[in-house]
């Protein structure tokens, strides 16, 4: 039991002193601050609920093959380039436009225009030349004679008649839906133009709120740093206590090591100071009673008449004392020189040294409370910094010239639109009537032919009066009068919807898809003053629409288009020391006195001295030793005594074998009740002598380095913890200095990029161009073309008609069944009455 716990005891003073030495080695000021974590980055979630334009795009349609074919006969019509030198010279000098040049730019419709009136006149001059014609009775009425050959002519006719029709019913019916499709997109379309410009004006009033709402957001690192600021004190105690206790803790361990080996020694000086008496008066009295035993003995075994004693004659005359603890060194002067130790309370002083090292968590809270307060003042007069970002935003006077431009193009627009609407609607109850009017001619034909078929099957002789292939020959005849009355309408209104559409495409569309447009703008001179949009939406001196629309399109914010950064050095309000130097400075200038632990107390410190001094490490352990390497007495006792019972049992002699049985006992006897209890006081004498002689080699030096070591910690307690405070104060003042620096770059690309954008006019512009081309002008185009489609094959469909309408007719003389084109002269016709 004793050499084990002397064991360990010795086994946790060396690992307490590697501890401590660990610790000596690994100053606290060597710890980083902890690397930042996924929470250290701020979220900010709704920016900015900025008025957006959607977005228009082209719907793919099952008329789109048609849209193709019509702006590839637009390309064929006019192929020039957009007119430049023409338009530069009617946008500033209409005056000196002159004609020459607007039909060399026009040629292709000034040809389309000739053809149009050819179509106007010379049509209307047919129909009134048929009238006469059918006066005379000329054109439209009967076959002279019957051929051969009239079967399959009249076969043909109703087959090209039919044709024509069906193309002309194809026609119609596109020019019927395209009609209704531009009606259906022209009010939206119109509608969406004041709109577009009201939300362009909403956008740039609502770029302040935007503002506004981007420095609100300041609230977000201002509770982050709130919430950090409530448990940095004690975490700045934690931090201390942790990187502090293992040093603390060795010291600590260190001193109760000693504590514990002033006690121990002095309580087996105590025991060896009493042991070595007590054995030295046990062998006083022990020492008359072991010679009169030996001389009784030696007497008997030399007795002539003790059979076979002279063989343990020789061991009982040896039989004599062993070690003398008289001649050991006392101990009294050391024990004088220890005494009253320990005059302090180790225990006590340990357990207030642990808590007062313990408790510098809560002490840290109690000592920062009031820098912790005055940062959050500091946060309150930051957010008033923040504000001032808002206040000094120069949006008004840059923003007003747009805003007055797009206001003052939505007035302007207002009658422009409403003239299109009016004009739109008279061209759709044109169309309307006029597409009717086809059907109403395509109904005649379908009419006629059906009628005139059914009457030619039901004739039995061609020269007979058949009533219903005569009214197919009239319903023939109503639709080509009606072809004659309104084809000159007709093409009157195709032409006028060509030169409209055909113009937007060539000269808006086509030019608007490559940009041509936006090139004429950018070119100085191009635009008189009073439209110069560079200068009406404030744009850069070295800008213009092109770049402006891609820069638009691409993301980019008001801010660079319309050149604030000029007047306003935004990088330097957004510069974080500006609202960071308070915060930085009262974190930086900040001490408190967080390490002030006693260890040790003087009490204390002057027992362990004392029990340095006392010359525990002065005694010769040696002689205690080497005396205990001597038995109490030379010769074995129990030994002897077994010697003598063997002895009685050889004996014949009664007297001499109950003597031999006597001295046995009272050997035993000695044995038990004397030497017994010296060899226990030797053994106890052992433990001590052991732990002494094994302390006291290292006692000085050990004292030494504890008290050098509590000291030491004593005095680097206060430095370390200053230093870990200024490095955590560090650590968290670089962490907020990021909340601070990731809003002031999040405001500054929130105002260049989402706050302020200009992506709103490069989508209003894309949706103009989607609305006036794809889903008005496609569609226009595609309704004159129809609509033409059926106007000039109006012109087969009256030679057709006309042709066939003598088929549906009796013939005047009876047909001859030869080749010959000759009458039968013999041929008597009947009299009948014929109506013409």
């Amino acid at each position: 039991g004793a050499p084990g716990s002397l064991l360990a005891t010795a086994g946790a003073m060396r690992a307490a002193g590697l501890l401590l030495a660990w610790a000596l080695l690994h100053p606290a000021a060597t710890q980083q601050c902890h690397p930042a974590s996924p929470g250290g980055v701020l979220r900010f979630t709704d920016r900015h609920a900025e008025i957006r334009v959607p977005a228009l795009h082209r719907v793919p349609s099952s008329l789109d093959p048609l849209y193709g074919l019509v702006r590839r006969c637009l390309d064929l019509i006019q192929q020039n380039p957009l007119p430049t030198e023409l338009l530069r010279t009617a946008l500033n000098d209409p005056g000196s436009v002159r004609t020459s040049q607007v039909v060399q730019y026009e040629l292709g419709y000034v040809v389309c225009a000739a053809v149009a009136l050819l179509f106007t006149v010379a049509v209307p001059v047919a129909g009134m030349c048929f009238c006469y014609c059918r006066s005379r009775r000329r054109c439209g009425g009967r076959l002279r004679a019957h051929r051969r050959s009239l079967g399959c002519r009249r076969r043909c006719l109703l087959a090209c008649l039919s044709f024509t029709s069906l193309i002309i019913l194809i026609s119609v019916t596109c020019a019927f839906v395209t009609s209704q499709r531009v009606k259906g997109q022209m009010e939206p379309g119109l509608g969406a133009v004041p709109s577009t410009l009201r939300t362009l004006r909403q956008h740039l009033a609502n770029v302040p709120q935007g503002v506004q709402m981007v420095v609100d957001k300041f609230e977000v690192p201002r509770k982050q740093i709130i919430s950090d600021l409530g448990g940095l004190s004690r975490s700045v105690g934690l931090s201390i206590h942790s990187q502090l206790k293992a040093m603390t803790y060795a010291a600590l361990a260190d001193l109760q090591d000693r504590a514990g080996d002033l006690q121990t020694s002095l309580h087996h000086l105590q025991i060896l100071d009493r042991t070595a008496r007590a054995l030295a008066a046990a062998r006083a009295e022990l020492e008359p009673a072991l010679r009169e035993r030996r001389r009784r003995v030696v007497a008997l075994l030399d007795d002539p008449r003790c059979t076979s004693c002279a063989s343990v004659l020789g061991r009982a005359q040896s039989l004599e004392l062993g070690a003398d603890y008289g001649k050991v060194p006392s101990v009294e002067k050391v024990l004088k020189a220890m005494a009253g130790l320990p005059r302090s309370d180790f225990a006590e002083m340990i357990r207030q040294g642990n808590g007062t090292f313990n408790s510098i968590p809560e002490l840290a809270v109690e000592r920062m409370a009031q820098v912790i307060q005055d940062l959050r003042d500091d946060l309150a007069r930051t957010a008033e910094k923040v504000q001032s970002i808002a206040d000094g935003f120069p949006l008004s006077d840059y923003t007003r010239p747009a805003s007055e431009a797009l206001l003052k193009a939505e007035d302007r627009s207002q009658p422009y639109l409403r003239e299109v609407e009016r004009f739109e609607r008279y061209r759709w109850i044109a169309g309307t009537v006029l597409c009717s009017i086809i059907l109403l001619i395509l109904a005649c034909n379908v009419t006629g032919m059906a009628l005139g078929a059914y009457g030619l099957s039901k004739r039995e002789d061609p020269s007979d009066y058949e009533c219903r292939g005569e009214a197919g020959a009239k319903f023939l005849l109503v639709g080509v009068g009606l072809a004659f009355l309104f084809s000159w309408l007709l093409i009157l209104l195709v032409f006028a919807t060509f030169l409209v559409g055909g113009n937007i495409q060539t000269l808006v569309c086509r030019n608007w898809v490559n940009q041509e447009i936006y090139k004429f703008i950018d070119t100085p001179g191009n635009l008189p003053p009073s439209m110069n949009l560079t200068r009406q939406l404030n744009l850069r001196r070295d800008s213009n629409l092109s770049s402006t629309y891609r820069e638009c399109k691409s993301g980019a914010g008001l801010w660079e288009v319309l050149q604030l950064d000029r007047s306003y050095d935004l990088d330097e309000h957004l510069k974080t020391p500006k609202y960071t130097a308070d915060f930085q400075k009262r974190l930086g200038e900040f001490t408190a006195n967080l390490g002030d632990v006693r260890l040790l107390r003087s009490e204390g410190r002057q027992d362990l001295e004392t029990f340095a001094r006392s010359g525990v490490d002065e005694v010769d352990y040696g002689r205690f030793q080497e005396e205990m390497k001597n038995p109490v007495v030379q010769t074995s006792l129990p030994g002897l005594a077994r010697n003598l019972e063997g002895l009685q049992k050889m004996q014949r002699n009664s007297t001499v074998a109950g003597r031999l049985a006597a001295e046995a006992r009272a050997l035993w006897q000695m044995q038990n009740s004397t030497v017994q209890s010296q060899e226990a006081l030797v053994a106890k004498l052992g433990e001590s002598v052991q732990f002494l002689s094994r302390l006291a080699p290292h006692l000085k030096e050990r004292v030494k380095r504890t008290l050098a070591t509590t000291a030491s910690v004593e005095a680097r307690l206060p430095v370390q913890a200053q230093q870990i405070l200024r490095q955590e104060l560090g650590c968290f003042t670089r962490k907020e200095l990021r909340y601070f620096t990731q809003y002031l770059n999040w405001v500054g690309q929130t105002l260049r990029e989402d706050v302020a954008s200009c992506q709103p006019l490069a989508t209003a512009l894309d949706n103009g161009r989607v609305i006036l081309c794809d889903r008005i002008a496609d569609p226009w185009n595609a309704f004159w073309f129809s609509l033409g489609c059926c106007t000039f094959f109006l012109i087969p469909s009256i030679i057709f008609a006309v042709r066939l309408t003598k088929h549906f007719r009796p013939i005047r003389n009876r047909l001859i069944s030869t080749g010959s084109e000759e009458t039968c002269p013999f041929h008597i016709p009947r009299v009948t009455a014929l109506k013409l």
